[in-house]
């Protein structure tokens, strides 16, 4: 269900970015206001493009949201702070904590938040020799290695 929604999310997104994009070139005059003549075939061109976009919109998930492994030795409670400060420098707030020791984090910014279309939370849960954090692909990346920066000058 979570796939399915982002799926649809990400297909508003495109379309409404792509349709203020055409909307000002149109405004502009640079690009004809009749549909016929702004798109090669016309209506059917724009069908394509809708088309594409829904296939982008449905793979983009996939490959959008992922799941990375973060070392940290010895017990996880003893490096919960640590992390707790690292995504407070990275912009991020705890949103829950749940009693297995995961902890849920979402964005501060509205501005980011709202880029993000509402799935900016990064969930960092316990496992064996460190943690597992889940989030958007790009967002993991920094956070993990801001992390492992942090433990690594607490050890």
């Amino acid at each position: 269900m979570k796939y399915l929604r982002r799926v649809v999310k990400y297909f508003i997104q495109i379309c409404v970015t792509m349709a203020l994009i055409l909307a000002i070139l149109m405004l502009a005059g640079l690009v004809s206001s009749d549909i016929n003549v702004a798109f090669k075939d016309g209506w059917k061109s724009v069908g394509l493009i809708l088309g594409m976009f829904a296939v982008v919109s449905a793979v983009y998930p996939r490959f959008g949201y992922g799941r990375r492994s973060i070392n940290a030795p010895g017990e996880p409670s003893e490096h919960t702070s640590a992390i707790k400060e690292a995504m407070d420098q990275r912009g991020y707030q705890l949103e829950k904590e749940l009693p297995d020791g995961t902890l849920c984090f979402r964005l501060r910014s509205f501005a980011a938040r709202l880029a993000r279309l509402w799935e900016d939370r990064i969930t960092i849960s316990p496992e064996l020799g460190g943690f597992s954090a889940e989030g958007l692909s790009r967002d993991l990346a920094r956070v993990a290695s801001h992390i492992n920066h942090i433990l690594r000058g607490n050890d």
